[in-house]
């Protein structure tokens, strides 16, 4: 019997604007202080990183589990540990209310071509579920109903 080649579509299942992918990820700060039950998840998480959109990412220095400074990049002489970049489209699919599959997951992101993740991997993986509640804020407030 023949397997059947699934395809997946390369495009994301959301229209959106870079500049509210942005301003979504721009509020992940405030919206992970009114989430105490992640920032205790992350309370023994130290760690310098860039993350967010491929177009501009974020120099985010995470202490305790709370964001401490996020600074646009470029940074000039700034180190990080491991950077997690996806593309304006993937954040926005991403933070839908019940994304699509191949779209609801940081890791899927990486393996559809769509974010990458490079570095020091140990951090990103040892707290890879703070991560993906972190990144996932945004799918909470008013952007999460995006189509």
């Amino acid at each position: 019997m023949e397997s059947e080649c699934v395809r997946r579509d390369a495009d994301p299942p959301v229209s959106f604007t870079p500049d509210a992918v942005l301003a979504a990820f721009k509020a992940i700060p405030d919206l992970l202080v009114r989430d105490a039950a992640l920032t205790a998840r992350g309370r023994w998480l130290d760690v310098d990183c860039l993350l967010g959109p491929s177009t501009q990412p974020f120099h985010v220095a995470i202490r305790a589990g709370r964001i401490v400074d996020m600074t646009p990049t470029p940074v000039l002489m700034r180190s990080w540990r491991f950077a997690y970049r996806a593309t304006p489209a993937a954040f926005a699919a991403y933070w839908q209310t019940m994304p699509p599959a191949g779209w609801h997951d940081l890791l899927a992101l990486t393996k559809r071509g769509q974010a990458t993740l490079e570095g020091d991997l140990h951090p990103f993986m040892t707290h890879l579920q703070y991560f993906k509640d972190l990144l996932a804020l945004p799918r909470r407030s008013a952007f999460g109903g995006v189509s």
